[in-house]
């Protein structure tokens, strides 16, 4: 089965920040040469959801929810 979009406004705030967080702490996000809050990690994710530049899918068969850029 495909991966389902999930508008990020649907889900509660709790939801909403585990996701965010769990993206922005992986490994291989790092934002540049100097260093960058957490908070200011996830304002930025939070701010790309809220305008579609990124949306949060969900894969039923592994059960896991990514982050992707939006198809232009």
């Amino acid at each position: 089965m495909a991966s389902i979009a999930i508008p990020w406004d649907s889900l509660s705030e709790t939801a909403l920040r585990g996701i965010v967080e769990e993206f922005v702490t992986r490994e291989g996000t790092e934002y540049g040469a100097r260093p960058v809050s957490l908070d200011e990690k996830r304002r930025v994710v939070l701010r790309q959801l809220q305008t579609g530049e990124v949306l949060i899918t969900f894969n039923d068969e592994d059960q896991t929810c990514s982050l992707i850029p939006a198809p232009r």
